[in-house]
């Protein structure tokens, strides 16, 4: 039978070292992802995977099993200056500081599996809440109780415990399964747990994981204000209790340390795990840490939601693509901060100004455009006096300054268009209020005016304040990374569009890049935290369900259009593709109902991984002695319960299987309706599905053929639909030669 992996090679003793995963939100100040930087010394820190010990074996005997490994100490070192990490939880295993002789000594000893460099990873990084359905006190968010009782563990920066999104009015004690402990500066029933992996202080000095924190569960704060994004700020979970463990340090993130945030997390007990960075590109699961400690995760019922990465719009640049994490893309919401420029010819381009003058309109000044200072490098400041410049933006930290020293120099004004990559969805930045930020096709009707007539082209600005309602709305954000995954071509990923782009949440105090108490920042760091509150959201009101079925919850009954009935567009306005958007964008209140959702075990995923990465996979992996690919059924990629449904496109008949578990109304029935274009032929057997029972399962199967042309892939969906309920999974047809090219680069 076909499947997406006949091509991958064989799997290898000792993981080689692949390029610098990053923090998934954009950072202005760093034009790059920076690179591993080598330790001066022959020292390196690998992550060590070990054969368990027995599952009643203590701390103690763990720690003892893992130091067994090490080589004898030299004169003057500490064993804790070795033994960094010792995981139990999520990974069977430690890391350490070894010489390359000391490693391939290590790896001869009975126990030994496998060993992987430390690679350091990089951060991808209101009205959210509202753009999502959210109202205080009615509908979903009052049902789900804003998610008290739950517990929202976040790996990232750390945290500035003071602030006032984290206070605890109206928040009850963390449920007596909470094993966890708190040093912060301030520790309540909203911050139940604090630890830092990367030092003694679970502080935060970059700011990142005081916004994902507020984002997933900041509790209500009203007069929020940055710029002018003002109103009631609010997490999504706002009720839940938050958990923040620090793995990162100067916008690096070691997995050594994500690591060990994993097994810290899981063994405290958290519920749902936000994990906002990655890497540059993806990697096979038994070559990647974080996807081993990921999986021990999920199999504890801990519920692990990540970030897509920033390398989008490049086709095939999804990170976190593993099939047990949640994995989010980044789009816009409806909100504007306005502002008009205003043409001399009587035209008028919106755009944007984070910072605005209480005085509706300034006077007109000459527009001055400079093909040659593209990038506003005007060496001669005197001759921009009096002037409004327009500039192609470069978001670089170059060029803010430059931007600074001609408002310095006089310049009565800047406006910066985005470029073409960018398109229509601008990442803002604070500068003041004579800077205006428009997109690509806005920038291309000003440089064409300023240069048509240059002694007579002005302009003038005119401030909005925040506008509410824009449309189009969602819009899938340039940076957003796009699928199909170069490891998992069998799998939809991204799975999920969640806000990403310019949200205000909190900061701390007197930081570099912003003043605080909140910021606007972008990246889908920003969206995975937001999917996090919805999980969180959900298990509050099922805290029965699977990961699995909460991920299928959140899948099958997301939107497909955007606020004017059309489809969701990508950042050059024209129709995002499913590898954009993976099932759609979230629709919260609706994902409470499912009405059927599309459950998997860890069985499941064992049987996945034997049929992918055979019994040394599921050794690394599962490390369940338990399971073994002797007595589990391989499961193809195409063939697990996965709620979307990808596909070869062959010309003869292919089918896949799937089920359903009923958790609607007792009694229902569901009919299938298929959407797909001409050149594809899909059938679904049963048609229909009749339910007698919550809980009740039902199997069905989807056989698709295809016209083999051109196209590399076609997409549609299947809708199961009830009295009730509509139960929508996208359909993908991909080519043989998408395939074959997608698993070439990666061997």
């Amino acid at each position: 039978m076909a499947s997406f992996s006949n091509f991958l090679p064989p799997l290898v003793l000792l993981a080689t070292l692949f390029s610098t995963p990053a923090l998934c939100y954009i950072n202005p100040s760093t034009a790059r992802p920076q690179r591993n930087v080598a330790e001066p010394s022959a020292y390196r820190t690998y992550i060590v995977l070990v054969e368990p010990l027995r599952s009643d074996a203590g701390k103690d005997a763990h720690r003892r099993w893992h130091e067994s490994f090490l080589p004898s100490l030299h004169a003057g070192e500490s064993i804790e200056s070795r033994l960094l990490h010792s995981y139990t939880e999520v990974f069977n295993g430690f890391t350490a500081r070894l010489t390359k002789a000391e490693l391939y000594s290590v790896a001869k000893k009975p126990g030994f599996l496998r060993a992987f460099p430390d690679r350091k990873l990089q951060l991808m990084t209101t009205h959210t809440p509202a753009f999502l359905g959210l109202r205080n006190g009615t509908g979903f968010w009052s049902e789900a109780r804003y998610g008290k009782g739950v517990i929202v563990g976040l790996l990232d920066t750390g945290i500035h415990a003071a602030h006032p999104s984290f206070d605890d009015h109206g928040i009850p004690p963390p449920p007596p399964r909470w094993k966890g402990s708190c040093k912060a500066a301030r520790c309540n029933n909203k911050l139940i747990g604090a630890k830092s992996f990367v030092g003694d202080d679970s502080g935060d000095e970059v700011g990142h994981g005081t916004h994902t924190s507020s984002t997933a569960a900041g509790n209500f704060v009203p007069g929020a204000y940055h710029g002018v994004g003002t109103g009631t700020a609010a997490g999504i979970a706002p009720g839940a209790h938050v958990a923040m463990y620090k793995v990162c340090a100067d916008n690096q993130c070691a997995e050594s340390a994500i690591l060990a945030g994993l097994d810290a997390a899981t063994k405290d007990g958290v519920d749902v795990l936000s994990i906002s960075l990655g890497g540059n590109t993806g990697r096979r699961f038994d070559e990647d840490p974080v996807a081993i400690g990921a999986f021990g995760a999920v199999s504890k019922g801990v519920i692990v939601v990540s970030a897509a990465g920033n390398n989008g719009p490049n086709s095939g640049s999804i990170t976190n693509d593993a099939p047990w994490l949640l994995t989010v893309a980044a789009g816009t919401v409806d909100r504007s901060f306005g502002a008009e420029v205003h043409l001399g010819n009587g035209k008028s381009i919106h755009g944007e100004a984070l910072t605005q003058e209480a005085k509706p309109r300034s006077k007109s000044y000459p527009l001055l455009f400079s093909e040659a200072r593209r990038y506003c490098e005007y060496g001669d400041e005197n001759s921009v006096a009096g002037k409004i410049i327009v500039c192609e933006s470069t978001m670089s930290a170059f060029q803010k300054s430059q931007v600074h020293s001609l408002i310095g120099a006089g310049a009565a004004g800047v406006v910066l268009f985005n470029d073409d990559l960018s398109g229509y969805t601008t990442l803002l930045r604070d500068y003041n209020s004579t800077v205006v930020q428009v997109t690509a096709a806005d920038g291309a009707i000003l440089t064409s005016y300023a240069a048509s007539s240059e002694t007579t082209s002005v302009a003038s600005f005119n401030y909005n304040n925040t506008l509410l309602g824009i449309r189009p709305a969602p819009v899938v954000s340039w940076f957003s990374s796009r699928g199909p995954s170069f490891i998992v071509p069998g799998f939809l990923k991204p799975d999920i569009l969640a806000p990403g782009l310019n949200i205000l949440a909190a900061w701390p105090p007197k930081m570099d890049s912003a003043s605080g108490p909140f910021n606007i920042i972008s990246g889908t760091s920003m969206a995975t935290p937001h999917i996090s509150g919805v999980a969180a959201l959900l298990k509050s009101i099922h805290p029965s369900w699977s990961p699995a079925a909460i991920k299928s919850a959140i899948l099958t009954t997301s939107d497909m259009v955007n606020s004017t009935g059309g489809s969701i567009l990508d950042q050059h306005h024209t129709k995002a593709s499913v590898y954009d958007t993976g099932a759609g964008h979230v629709n919260v209140t609706r994902a409470a109902d499912p009405g059927l959702v599309y459950d998997l075990g860890i069985t499941d995923y064992a049987g996945y991984i034997c049929w992918f990465l055979g019994k040394d996979g599921l050794a690394t992996i599962v490390r369940n002695s338990s399971l073994t690919c002797t007595n589990l059924p391989k499961i193809e990629d195409v063939q697990l319960n996965y709620p979307t449904i990808t596909m070869p496109m062959t010309s003869t008949p292919f089918t896949v299987n799937r089920t359903v578990t009923n958790v609607g109304p007792a009694t229902s029935t569901y009919t299938a309706k298929v959407d797909v274009p001409k050149s594809l032929v899909v059938r679904v057997f049963p048609e229909t599905l009749t339910f007698s029972k919550v809980g009740e399962k039902k199997t069905f199967s989807v056989t698709a053929s295809s016209h083999i042309g051109k196209e590399l892939f076609f997409e549609g969906s299947l809708r199961w639909v009830s009295d009730r309920h509509v139960v929508r999974s996208p359909i993908v047809v991909a080519a043989i030669a998408v395939r074959r090219s997608l698993v070439k680069n990666i061997t």
